[in-house]
């Protein structure tokens, strides 16, 4: 994920052999409540999947760790049942030309419309960095939701796409500093964004969730200002109607990050992110960013509230036809 300088980034149904055995003890107050209580998203096995991923090291685009990423994600997608793409693309970085891969898993829906939900898995170029927050726990989620949502046999009016991104974070790091620009960042999102505008399916596309950033202890989840503003209110107020205000907090503050291109082409979009958090406690981009920093609890809370907004957004799009309300 990346952010700007004002807030600042510019710089089983789920695997039982996903292990946690390598995680740390999970504190009591940071256990995930049981699926039912949650509309069926299970925290912990998110926490597991993130744990998997942690599990690979440090995964920059181009890295053998992000192709052992690349094919157990895919592997997982398909074992739950999803409809898996692909795409294999290369782009032209400040450190040369880089092999990147998007998957995007599929759960058809019985309209036109599609409500398409966003994670990055890559990590900073940076050693020793294994991105458990950054990058790892947002996936963790998506891969739980996956489980879900592809597990799930009654068709809604709306189909919805998870994509999982490749590239996300600036490829030229100067002394430990990601050096983010419009140009180098958000690979995976513009090249997903333009490759939908080509096909004609952007118009498809009802909404944007981006998810980033979301499994640390603590987690309070300010609104993203330039994100669009029905969109984030009707996430706010699913999360408050589960309980979740003191999570989802009023406070807003701007983030450049993957929804950013969608956003550039006037589709609904919104990014679900705790950095400001992160950078206070001096763990964001640095060795640091570890298991140890996540919480089931924070996972499961972010999953049921993104659940009940799809949900809601399933009903605001119902129309068969065209997919507006």
């Amino acid at each position: 994920m990346g952010c700007n300088r004002n807030a600042s980034k510019t710089e089983a149904a789920a695997t039982t052999s996903v292990q946690s055995a390598s995680a740390p003890t999970i504190d009591s107050q940071d256990k995930a409540p049981p699926p039912q209580q949650t509309g069926g998203f299970d925290g912990q096995r998110a926490y597991d999947y993130t744990a998997k991923l942690v599990s690979f090291g440090p995964r920059p685009p181009a890295s053998d760790a992000i192709r052992r990423t690349q094919f157990y994600l895919v592997g997982e997608l398909k074992g739950f049942g999803c409809d898996v793409s692909t795409d294999d693309f290369h782009a032209s970085t400040p450190i040369g030309e880089l092999a990147m891969k998007n998957i995007v898993a599929k759960v058809p829906g019985t309209g036109h419309g599609v409500i398409l939900l966003l994670t990055h898995y890559d990590t900073l170029r940076l050693p020793s960095f294994v991105g458990a927050e950054d990058g790892g726990s947002s996936t963790g989620l998506m891969l739980e939701m996956a489980s879900l949502l592809c597990g799930n046999q009654s068709k809604q009016p709306n189909s919805v796409w998870i994509a999982f991104l490749d590239g996300e974070e600036a490829q030229l790091v100067q002394n430990g500093v990601a050096q983010w620009t419009g140009t180098d960042s958000v690979y995976g999102s513009r090249e997903l964004s333009a490759r939908l505008e080509l096909s004609g399916d952007l118009k498809r596309i009802r909404a944007v969730i981006l998810a980033d950033m979301i499994g640390q202890k603590g987690l309070k989840i300010p609104k993203e200002s330039t994100s669009t503003s029905w969109l984030t209110d009707l996430i706010w107020s699913a999360a408050a109607k589960l309980g979740y205000q003191d999570v989802f907090v009023s406070q807003s503050s701007p983030v450049d990050d993957d929804h950013d291109p969608f956003l550039s082409k006037h589709v609904p979009a919104v990014d679900i992110i705790d950095l400001n958090d992160y950078i206070n406690e001096g763990y964001w981009h640095t060795p640091q960013d570890t298991m140890d920093k996540i919480s089931p609890k924070s996972l499961a809370i972010v999953g049921h509230v993104i659940l009940a907004s799809v949900s809601e957004l399933q009903k605001k799009f119902s129309s068969n036809a065209t997919g507006k309300p």
